[in-house]
Protein backbone atom coordinates (compact mmCIF):
# COMPACT_ATOMS: atom_id res chain seq x y z
CA UNK A 1 0.00 0.00 0.00
CA UNK A 2 1.36 3.41 -0.98
CA UNK A 3 1.11 6.38 1.41
CA UNK A 4 -1.42 8.00 -0.96
CA UNK A 5 -3.80 5.13 -0.17
CA UNK A 6 -3.45 3.61 -3.66
CA UNK A 7 -2.42 0.02 -4.28
CA UNK A 8 0.60 0.42 -6.55
CA UNK A 9 0.00 -2.40 -9.03
CA UNK A 10 -0.62 -0.43 -12.22
CA UNK A 11 0.93 2.41 -14.16
CA UNK A 12 -2.33 4.32 -13.72
CA UNK A 13 -2.00 4.06 -9.92
CA UNK A 14 1.63 5.19 -10.10
CA UNK A 15 0.78 8.19 -12.25
CA UNK A 16 -1.99 9.30 -9.90
CA UNK A 17 0.30 8.89 -6.89
CA UNK A 18 2.80 11.33 -8.41
CA UNK A 19 0.06 13.79 -9.34
CA UNK A 20 -1.32 13.66 -5.78
CA UNK A 21 2.10 14.36 -4.23
CA UNK A 22 2.63 18.03 -3.37
CA UNK A 23 6.09 18.10 -1.78
CA UNK A 24 8.70 18.60 -4.53
CA UNK A 25 11.35 16.21 -3.24
CA UNK A 26 8.78 13.47 -2.71
CA UNK A 27 7.30 14.06 -6.17
CA UNK A 28 10.77 13.58 -7.67
CA UNK A 29 11.31 10.38 -5.68
CA UNK A 30 7.93 8.97 -6.65
CA UNK A 31 8.58 9.78 -10.30
CA UNK A 32 11.89 7.95 -10.34
CA UNK A 33 10.55 4.97 -8.36
CA UNK A 34 7.47 4.66 -10.58
CA UNK A 35 9.51 4.88 -13.79
CA UNK A 36 11.88 2.21 -12.49
CA UNK A 37 8.97 -0.08 -11.59
CA UNK A 38 7.29 0.44 -14.97
CA UNK A 39 10.38 -0.34 -17.00
CA UNK A 40 11.10 -3.36 -14.79
CA UNK A 41 7.69 -4.77 -15.72
CA UNK A 42 6.32 -4.49 -12.19
CA UNK A 43 3.26 -2.38 -13.09
CA UNK A 44 0.34 -3.50 -15.23
CA UNK A 45 -0.81 -1.38 -18.18
CA UNK A 46 -4.11 -0.56 -16.49
CA UNK A 47 -5.79 2.68 -15.43
CA UNK A 48 -8.28 2.09 -12.59
CA UNK A 49 -8.34 5.67 -11.25
CA UNK A 50 -9.27 8.91 -13.02
CA UNK A 51 -6.65 11.68 -12.84
CA UNK A 52 -7.40 14.86 -10.87
CA UNK A 53 -8.20 18.09 -12.70
CA UNK A 54 -5.21 19.69 -11.01
CA UNK A 55 -2.22 18.05 -9.33
CA UNK A 56 -1.34 18.62 -5.69
CA UNK A 57 0.83 21.69 -5.17
CA UNK A 58 3.17 22.80 -2.35
CA UNK A 59 2.29 25.83 -0.26
CA UNK A 60 5.05 27.74 -2.03
CA UNK A 61 5.72 29.20 -4.54
CA UNK A 62 2.92 31.72 -4.67
CA UNK A 63 1.21 31.26 -8.03
CA UNK A 64 0.37 34.38 -10.05
CA UNK A 65 -1.20 35.00 -13.42
CA UNK A 66 1.57 35.50 -16.02
CA UNK A 67 0.78 39.20 -16.45
CA UNK A 68 1.48 39.81 -12.74
CA UNK A 69 4.86 38.10 -12.73
CA UNK A 70 7.86 40.36 -11.94
CA UNK A 71 10.71 40.54 -14.44
CA UNK A 72 13.53 37.99 -13.98
CA UNK A 73 16.39 40.33 -13.13
CA UNK A 74 19.01 37.93 -11.77
CA UNK A 75 20.29 34.38 -12.08
CA UNK A 76 18.32 33.10 -9.08
CA UNK A 77 15.06 34.36 -10.56
CA UNK A 78 15.95 32.79 -13.91
CA UNK A 79 16.80 29.40 -12.39
CA UNK A 80 13.67 29.52 -10.23
CA UNK A 81 11.47 30.16 -13.26
CA UNK A 82 13.00 27.23 -15.15
CA UNK A 83 12.69 24.98 -12.08
CA UNK A 84 9.00 25.85 -11.93
CA UNK A 85 8.57 24.85 -15.56
CA UNK A 86 10.29 21.52 -14.92
CA UNK A 87 8.22 20.91 -11.78
CA UNK A 88 5.04 21.35 -13.82
CA UNK A 89 6.51 19.21 -16.59
CA UNK A 90 6.72 16.25 -14.19
CA UNK A 91 2.97 16.44 -13.69
CA UNK A 92 2.24 17.13 -17.35
CA UNK A 93 4.04 13.92 -18.34
CA UNK A 94 2.32 11.80 -15.68
CA UNK A 95 -1.04 13.33 -16.56
CA UNK A 96 -0.41 12.31 -20.19
CA UNK A 97 0.03 8.74 -18.98
CA UNK A 98 -2.91 8.76 -16.55
CA UNK A 99 -5.36 10.54 -18.83
CA UNK A 100 -4.60 9.04 -22.23
CA UNK A 101 -2.62 5.84 -21.63
CA UNK A 102 -5.72 3.66 -21.57
CA UNK A 103 -6.56 4.44 -25.21
CA UNK A 104 -2.98 3.97 -26.42
CA UNK A 105 -0.52 1.05 -26.64
CA UNK A 106 2.04 0.47 -23.84
CA UNK A 107 4.72 2.12 -25.99
CA UNK A 108 2.91 5.43 -25.43
CA UNK A 109 3.32 5.03 -21.68
CA UNK A 110 6.95 4.01 -22.25
CA UNK A 111 7.68 7.36 -23.86
CA UNK A 112 5.84 9.58 -21.38
CA UNK A 113 7.05 7.73 -18.30
CA UNK A 114 10.54 8.28 -19.68
CA UNK A 115 9.77 11.96 -20.15
CA UNK A 116 8.46 12.20 -16.57
CA UNK A 117 11.64 10.57 -15.28
CA UNK A 118 13.72 13.12 -17.21
CA UNK A 119 11.66 16.06 -15.93
CA UNK A 120 12.04 14.91 -12.34
CA UNK A 121 15.80 14.74 -12.78
CA UNK A 122 15.82 18.18 -14.42
CA UNK A 123 13.94 19.66 -11.48
CA UNK A 124 16.34 18.03 -9.03
CA UNK A 125 19.38 19.44 -10.87
CA UNK A 126 17.87 22.92 -10.94
CA UNK A 127 17.00 22.69 -7.24
CA UNK A 128 20.66 21.92 -6.58
CA UNK A 129 21.70 24.95 -8.59
CA UNK A 130 19.29 27.15 -6.63
CA UNK A 131 20.82 25.87 -3.37
CA UNK A 132 24.26 26.81 -4.67
CA UNK A 133 22.90 30.38 -4.86
CA UNK A 134 21.45 30.15 -1.31
CA UNK A 135 17.90 29.82 -2.65
CA UNK A 136 15.24 27.11 -2.83
CA UNK A 137 12.26 26.40 -5.05
CA UNK A 138 9.34 28.34 -3.61
CA UNK A 139 11.32 31.41 -2.57
CA UNK A 140 9.90 33.44 -5.47
CA UNK A 141 6.44 33.66 -7.05
CA UNK A 142 5.76 31.62 -10.16
CA UNK A 143 3.17 31.82 -12.89
CA UNK A 144 0.08 29.61 -12.97
CA UNK A 145 -0.41 29.48 -16.73
CA UNK A 146 1.25 26.14 -17.44
CA UNK A 147 -1.46 23.89 -16.04
CA UNK A 148 -4.19 25.83 -17.85
CA UNK A 149 -2.99 24.27 -21.10
CA UNK A 150 -3.43 20.82 -19.56
CA UNK A 151 -6.95 21.63 -18.38
CA UNK A 152 -7.93 23.06 -21.75
CA UNK A 153 -6.83 19.88 -23.54
CA UNK A 154 -7.83 17.28 -20.94
CA UNK A 155 -10.51 15.85 -23.24
CA UNK A 156 -8.48 15.54 -26.43
CA UNK A 157 -5.17 13.69 -26.92
CA UNK A 158 -4.25 15.33 -30.27
CA UNK A 159 -4.83 18.75 -28.71
CA UNK A 160 -2.71 17.87 -25.67
CA UNK A 161 0.13 16.66 -27.91
CA UNK A 162 -0.13 19.72 -30.13
CA UNK A 163 -0.03 22.23 -27.28
CA UNK A 164 2.25 20.76 -24.60
CA UNK A 165 5.19 19.10 -26.39
CA UNK A 166 4.72 20.73 -29.81
CA UNK A 167 4.17 24.33 -28.69
CA UNK A 168 5.33 24.78 -25.10
CA UNK A 169 8.31 22.41 -25.09
CA UNK A 170 9.23 23.40 -28.63
CA UNK A 171 9.39 27.02 -27.45
CA UNK A 172 11.87 25.88 -24.83
CA UNK A 173 14.14 24.71 -27.64
CA UNK A 174 13.98 28.21 -29.12
CA UNK A 175 14.91 30.13 -25.97
CA UNK A 176 17.26 27.83 -24.07
CA UNK A 177 20.43 28.56 -26.11
CA UNK A 178 20.19 32.26 -25.22
CA UNK A 179 19.66 31.36 -21.54
CA UNK A 180 22.78 29.18 -21.65
CA UNK A 181 24.71 32.09 -23.16
CA UNK A 182 23.46 34.35 -20.35
CA UNK A 183 24.67 31.84 -17.75
CA UNK A 184 28.09 31.67 -19.40
CA UNK A 185 28.25 35.46 -19.35
CA UNK A 186 27.42 35.41 -15.63
CA UNK A 187 30.21 32.82 -15.15
CA UNK A 188 27.74 30.28 -13.76
CA UNK A 189 29.25 27.38 -15.68
CA UNK A 190 27.60 24.65 -13.59
CA UNK A 191 24.12 26.03 -14.29
CA UNK A 192 25.01 26.32 -17.97
CA UNK A 193 25.97 22.62 -17.99
CA UNK A 194 22.62 21.72 -16.42
CA UNK A 195 20.76 23.70 -19.06
CA UNK A 196 22.76 21.98 -21.81
CA UNK A 197 21.61 18.60 -20.47
CA UNK A 198 18.01 19.76 -20.26
CA UNK A 199 18.13 21.27 -23.75
CA UNK A 200 19.35 18.07 -25.40
CA UNK A 201 16.84 15.89 -23.58
CA UNK A 202 13.95 18.23 -24.35
CA UNK A 203 14.60 17.61 -28.05
CA UNK A 204 13.69 13.97 -27.45
CA UNK A 205 10.51 15.06 -25.65
CA UNK A 206 9.38 17.13 -28.61
CA UNK A 207 10.30 14.19 -30.81
CA UNK A 208 8.02 11.92 -28.76
CA UNK A 209 5.24 14.47 -29.09
CA UNK A 210 5.47 14.68 -32.87
CA UNK A 211 5.74 10.89 -33.22
CA UNK A 212 2.55 10.25 -31.31
CA UNK A 213 0.78 13.22 -32.87
CA UNK A 214 1.46 11.80 -36.32
CA UNK A 215 0.30 8.33 -35.24
CA UNK A 216 -2.94 9.68 -33.75
CA UNK A 217 -3.58 11.74 -36.86
CA UNK A 218 -3.07 8.66 -39.00
CA UNK A 219 -5.66 6.81 -36.95
CA UNK A 220 -8.09 9.71 -37.38
CA UNK A 221 -7.43 9.95 -41.10
CA UNK A 222 -6.17 13.54 -40.74
CA UNK A 223 -3.12 15.17 -42.28
CA UNK A 224 -0.83 16.13 -39.36
CA UNK A 225 0.24 19.62 -40.42
CA UNK A 226 -3.17 21.26 -40.95
CA UNK A 227 -4.66 19.41 -37.98
CA UNK A 228 -1.83 20.73 -35.78
CA UNK A 229 -2.45 24.26 -37.03
CA UNK A 230 -6.19 24.01 -36.36
CA UNK A 231 -5.61 22.72 -32.84
CA UNK A 232 -3.07 25.43 -32.02
CA UNK A 233 -5.46 28.13 -33.24
CA UNK A 234 -8.21 26.64 -31.08
CA UNK A 235 -6.33 25.89 -27.85
CA UNK A 236 -3.18 28.01 -27.61
CA UNK A 237 -3.77 31.38 -26.00
CA UNK A 238 -0.49 32.98 -27.11
CA UNK A 239 1.20 33.52 -30.44
CA UNK A 240 3.55 31.31 -32.42
CA UNK A 241 6.35 33.69 -33.28
CA UNK A 242 10.02 33.67 -34.25
CA UNK A 243 12.88 33.36 -33.70
CA UNK A 244 12.75 29.58 -34.07
CA UNK A 245 15.55 27.15 -33.36
CA UNK A 246 15.12 25.37 -36.66
CA UNK A 247 18.06 23.02 -36.11
CA UNK A 248 16.67 21.67 -32.82
CA UNK A 249 13.09 21.56 -34.11
CA UNK A 250 14.22 19.63 -37.19
CA UNK A 251 16.10 17.16 -34.98
CA UNK A 252 12.81 16.60 -33.15
CA UNK A 253 10.90 16.13 -36.41
CA UNK A 254 8.90 19.34 -35.94
CA UNK A 255 9.45 20.85 -39.37
CA UNK A 256 8.61 24.32 -40.61
CA UNK A 257 5.51 23.19 -42.50
CA UNK A 258 3.92 22.61 -39.08
CA UNK A 259 4.45 26.02 -37.50
CA UNK A 260 5.33 28.63 -40.13
CA UNK A 261 1.75 28.83 -41.49
CA UNK A 262 0.68 29.90 -38.01
CA UNK A 263 3.13 32.79 -38.09
CA UNK A 264 1.92 33.98 -41.48
CA UNK A 265 -1.69 33.88 -40.29
CA UNK A 266 -0.80 36.23 -37.43
CA UNK A 267 0.47 38.96 -39.75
Amino acid sequence: MDTTGLVMNTIGDAAIAVLMTAQPGEKVRRSHDSAKAWFAGELAHEFPVCPPDRPARPRKPQLLMPRYMPKRRNIVALLHAIAHIEFNAIDLAWDMVARFGMEMPPAFSDDWVGVADDEARHFHMLSDRLRSHDATYGDLPAHDGLWQSAMDTAHDLPARLAIVPLVLEARGLDVTPSIIARLHKAEDEESAKVLEIIYNEEISHVQAGQKWFRMVCEGLGKKPEPHYQNLVRQYFKGQIKPPFNRKARDRAGLYEDFYLPLVRNLK
